[in-house]
């Protein structure tokens, strides 16, 4: 098993493969990817997606807190920054201007495992209509709070913790004994995704509440990226048991979504 949030590089790579192989596919199934789009991720780490859209002939730009993940990101994209095809902003998404932190609007906006990390997620989706072109489309791509490993728990240093399903369900004042016991290394990161988690439900309502529709879906029973991680072909979920409202929570690992504004 690969430990992703150890070997920078190696996630870099994987980022890249999984973004040509599932998150482009899906997003042309109903959205046609041109050369010369502009392309905006938020999170964007050290911009392994964003290298899938410029080897399309896209241009991207990086919004990212975490300066260290930028200057891994520089070195590893020094070509595509020389060519002007990739920038980084090592910024707050809420302190950016469209025009002159992010050089206008965009065809595409990216979050992928980004959103259940968001305290103000309604904010957050009402607002990227701001820095969307007219026609242009949100790709999202997260865990259901409810899945298996939802809490993230995967971040734990010890082996058990992390590999323990479910246990993040708990109410809050016993996860946090349980992390103080076991897991200290990753207890405020571990407490603000369960603040933040969001389920598939409640996901769509925000969305339709902001004013947008949601052309295209896919709920994965087994998640793309576990090709990588465990070897493990991506597998979507039952069509029976993605249309179950609640209990498909549990058992369904990834959703990606398409969202575009009425």
């Amino acid at each position: 098993m690969f430990e992703f949030h150890f070997d920078r590089k190696r996630y870099f790579d994987i980022q890249v493969l999984n973004t040509e192989q599932y998150v482009i596919p899906f997003i042309e199934e109903s959205f046609t990817i041109q050369k010369g789009m502009r392309v905006l991720e938020i999170g964007c780490g050290e911009g392994g997606v964003l290298k899938a859209f410029i080897n399309k002939g896209c241009t991207g730009v990086g919004v990212e807190l975490y300066e260290e993940r930028v200057e891994n990101g520089k070195q590893w994209l020094q070509e595509d920054l020389a060519n002007g095809n990739i920038r980084f902003v090592t910024k707050d998404i809420y302190k950016c201007d469209v025009e002159n932190d992010l050089g206008g609007a965009f065809d595409i906006i990216v979050l992928k495992d980004v959103i259940e990390h968001i305290h103000d997620q309604a904010k957050l989706i009402g607002w990227m209509k701001t820095f969307l072109k007219q026609g242009g489309t949100i790709f999202f791509g997260f865990p259901p709070w409810q899945m298996p490993f939802g809490g993230h728990q995967q971040m734990c240093a010890n082996k058990w913790m992390a590999k323990l399903p479910w246990y993040h369900l708990l109410p809050r004042f016993l996860y946090k004994a349980l992390l103080q016991r076991f897991s200290r290394d990753a207890v405020e990161n571990l407490l603000e995704v369960k603040e933040t988690g969001i389920s598939i439900e409640r996901f769509e309502r925000i969305v339709k509440k902001q004013g947008y529709r949601i052309p295209h879906k896919t709920f994965y029973l087994l998640n793309p990226i576990y090709k990588w991680k465990f070897g493990w072909e991506a597998k979507k979920q039952i069509p029976l048991l993605s249309h179950l409202p609640f209990v498909r929570n549990f058992y369904t690992t990834c959703v990606y979504y398409l969202i575009a504004a009425r």
